[in-house]
């Protein structure tokens, strides 16, 4: 592959993968502890990831469970928990939390596949966006007189090739996430 290609290539990688990282949040009926990925909680004054002050398990398909190292930390778990957009109550002893998962309704579950979707199709603009950006910079080149019109025309045919198969990439994990969420 032509050097020119590769930084574009990974901006469009880079632009999946953070696409794959917001479908780890979205929770599709089983319990997944990346849902809590996003949430901050006040450890000594500063907002801190959940997985860095407990242990965080899936003891069961629909429950998480998180045990604070500190026993000071359950009520800020709790309370990040609770105003945070998960929709779920925790349950607390004292010592940990609870997370039980509620089936997900027909009708939540078509709502979660349309943002999957929207989603999907923000990534999608995104790699188009790169592909046109590389275009831009691969014309003035040609402008400038650092790149030939074969050479040109070549390039961006490559560049068509590699949006091409990120856009594929990018469809196929808007089905897989799809999938996962409408199986009951």
């Amino acid at each position: 592959m032509d050097e020119r290609l590769e930084k574009y290539e990974y901006k469009m990688e880079k632009t999946h993968e953070n696409l794959l990282g917001e479908f780890g949040s979205i929770r599709a009926g089983r319990a997944n502890p990346h849902v809590l990925d996003k949430l901050r909680v006040d450890y000594y004054g500063t907002p801190t990831p959940i997985q860095q002050v407990a242990n965080v398990t899936v003891p069961e398909a629909r429950m998480i469970q998180i045990q604070p190292w500190e026993g000071s930390m359950v009520k800020a778990i709790e309370r990040a928990i609770l105003t945070s957009d998960l929709g779920l109550n925790p349950t607390n002893d004292g010592k940990m939390i609870r997370l039980v998962f509620p089936d997900l309704t027909e009708e939540r579950r078509k709502e979660l596949v349309k943002d999957v979707k929207k989603k999907g199709e923000a990534a999608k603009v995104a790699i188009r966006n790169i592909r046109r950006d590389a275009n831009e910079v691969f014309k003035k080149q040609n402008k400038a007189g650092e790149l030939t019109e074969d050479d040109l025309k070549d390039l961006e045919n490559e560049m068509q090739k590699l949006t091409d198969k990120f856009i594929k990439t990018v469809d196929k994990s808007i089905e897989d996430k799809s999938k996962e969420i409408l199986t009951v």
